[in-house]
């Protein structure tokens, strides 16, 4: 075998490797059947994210109170509420920037209209702080007044 090969060099293919002081694993026999996963109590589940659903302004991004009125102005900015770029149907790649077939396009999307095809824009966002985790209050701790409270306050720890 070893007239076939294009170098001469030992290496792993010799047949003298484990007899010349190298030493080779043992061959393990090889379970039968499905391989389990590493952790075998099952998948990790994925952190649960809790979502918030809701109307956001298109000037100022603020979030809209559930029962706004869609025919007023945003309480923050005062922008028109009723408007193409509150809408979920406005489309600015389709013709005349709306999904739905409008007979005439209206020029100005940030000023308020009365189109007939008008649904609030609604997004889904993850909310900042998730309901089931309680809110820590925070606590206040008086300044120590020098290595002395310190080192008073690590020997209390430890007192029989």
């Amino acid at each position: 075998m070893e007239d076939d090969r294009k170098y001469r060099q030992r290496g792993y293919q010799d047949q003298s490797y484990g007899s010349e002081g190298g030493q080779r694993r043992e061959e393990r026999p090889r379970q039968q059947g499905p391989r389990l996963p590493l952790d075998v109590t099952g998948p990790r589940l994925p952190r649960l994210v809790q979502t918030l659903v809701a109307s956001r302004c298109h000037n100022c991004s603020t979030t809209l109170p559930q029962g706004v009125d869609f025919k007023g102005n945003c309480p923050k900015c005062n922008a028109a509420l009723h408007c193409c770029k509150q809408c979920a149907n406005f489309e600015p790649s389709t013709r005349f920037q709306c999904l739905k077939p409008i007979p005439v396009r209206i020029a100005v999307k940030d000023r308020a209209n009365e189109c007939e095809f008008f649904k609030p824009r609604v997004t889904v966002a993850r909310d900042a702080a998730p309901a089931s985790a309680p809110v820590a209050a925070p606590v206040s701790t008086p300044p120590s007044k020098g290595p002395s409270d310190a080192r008073a306050a690590f020997d209390s720890l430890f007192k029989k």
